[in-house]
């Protein structure tokens, strides 16, 4: 086995080694949020970037001047597409969540990262690292301190002669707004089931907002005997 000691073969493995490191810092963050991509993925993916990056370069550089065929990116082109199926099956539903979604993003960037680290453009590199590592990190404390849409849909279950009015009248609140209601009518139990859809404009969580709509359905006297409460919409 003949190793190449040269000072080019050891630029290109000092790519390599930096876009392992760069993606998995980026991967590090995932782990420490308990993300099930996290350190190992996040620098494979950057590392396999990086070296399609540099094979790409050789393999046009290599061709010569004779051919106008030899274009670097071509190689290069087909990471996007690779990584867009990767992220896809990072992405999943659960009920009326949609999960993954920051996950795929991640690998976007690290796959980006380990190209620019595998064509030698370091800085650019190592600042959409840090820029990556900010907003991952420190963005989500941010999103307390201003007032965002959330869709959440609640379900009561209570008895028949409790009219929709009744329930939309208990359920106003400042920041809450009624997009449509649902009703089920179960004439043998005597029942009936509505499912309503709310968008809520608050900051931080809606569990405080959840509980004061809750509260409220209770200081109302309506008969319930079911509520529950679901993210997203029907």
């Amino acid at each position: 086995m003949i190793i190449d000691y040269s000072p080019e073969s050891l630029n290109l493995l000092g790519r390599l080694c930096l876009a392992a490191i760069l993606g998995g810092l980026v991967g590090l963050e995932r782990d420490v949020h308990g993300r099930s991509a996290g350190l190992r993925t996040h620098l494979l993916v950057s590392l396999g970037a990086a070296l399609f990056m540099i094979l790409s370069i050789i393999v046009a550089s290599s061709v010569g001047e004779a051919s106008r065929f030899a274009d670097p990116g071509r190689i290069a082109a087909q990471i996007i597409t690779g990584i867009g199926f990767l992220g896809a099956g990072a992405i999943m539903k659960e009920g009326f969540t949609v999960r993954g979604l920051t996950t795929a993003a991640c690998f976007w960037i690290v796959a980006a990262i380990g190209m620019a680290t595998g064509a030698a453009q370091y800085t650019l590199a190592i600042f959409t690292c840090l820029l990556s590592l900010a907003a991952l990190s420190l963005l989500h404390r941010v999103e307390k301190y201003y007032r965002r849409d959330s869709y959440r849909t609640l379900t009561i279950n209570t008895s028949l002669d409790v009219s929709v009015k009744t329930v939309i009248d208990a359920l106003k609140q400042k920041y809450v707004t009624i997009l449509f209601v649902n009703s089920e009518r179960d004439y043998e139990k005597e029942t009936i089931t509505m499912h309503l859809s709310l968008r809520i404009f608050h900051k931080g969580t809606t569990d405080k907002i959840s509980q004061d709509i809750i509260q409220s359905l209770e200081k109302t006297g309506i008969p319930l005997t079911k509520v529950s409460w679901h993210h997203g919409t029907l």
